[in-house]
């Protein structure tokens, strides 16, 4: 059909203004569901069909991103839906509200990166809904900051503003005088 029309001589709206859709059914290779979408389309300019698959495309596109975000690539996703060890169609309906609110795909991605970001570095679990509990404070969303604490041979340590030392505290809560060198405290980063 696609290779008809291309092949024509006269452009497709001067032939529906000629004779309507019969003149465009007559046409080789285009049969009667073609002609009712180039009638739709001549007529509203854009094709229901073709919208709506345009938006289940992004609903799945913002789906595969959420999971994308959670570690779970498309092979899996597919494998693990068939599996129903993942419920796809529970992810849908939150995916399209995402859209509606955000506006387009790309604000919907970069939205539910930030608050996986965001999510990830307190260590908390997220889901779609997330994104829209959190849409009005994103700008101020900001992942938790990573802190590094000093420790020796295993202990803990605190630093004294008063008395301008560190202090070891051992396995009983007594605080020690750090009486070591600067390179010798081992800094870990502590969730």
């Amino acid at each position: 059909a696609a290779l008809a029309l291309e092949e024509l001589k006269k452009d497709i709206s001067i032939i529906y203004k000629k004779g309507g859709a019969k003149e465009i059914d007559e046409i080789p290779g285009v049969g009667k569901s073609i002609t009712k979408k180039i009638e739709e389309y001549l007529k509203k300019g854009k094709i229901k069909y073709y919208e709506e698959l345009k938006e289940e495309t992004a609903i799945r596109q913002i789906v595969t991103h959420y999971f994308k975000t959670k570690g779970v690539s498309l092979d899996e996703l597919k494998k693990n839906a068939k599996k129903r060890e993942i419920v796809y169609s529970r992810y849908t309906k939150p995916a399209k509200q995402l859209l509606e609110l955000a506006g387009n795909i790309d604000k919907a991605k970069a939205a539910i990166d930030k608050v996986a970001e965001w999510a990830k570095s307190r260590n908390l679990d997220y889901v779609i809904e997330t994104v829209f509990k959190k849409w009005l404070e994103l700008d101020r969303l900001k992942p938790k900051e990573v802190v590094k604490k000093p420790y020796y041979q295993d202990d803990p340590m605190v630093w004294s503003e008063a008395k301008r030392k560190w202090y070891v505290i051992d396995k009983t809560g007594s605080w020690l005088e750090f009486a070591g060198k600067e390179e010798e405290i081992e800094w870990r980063i502590v969730k």
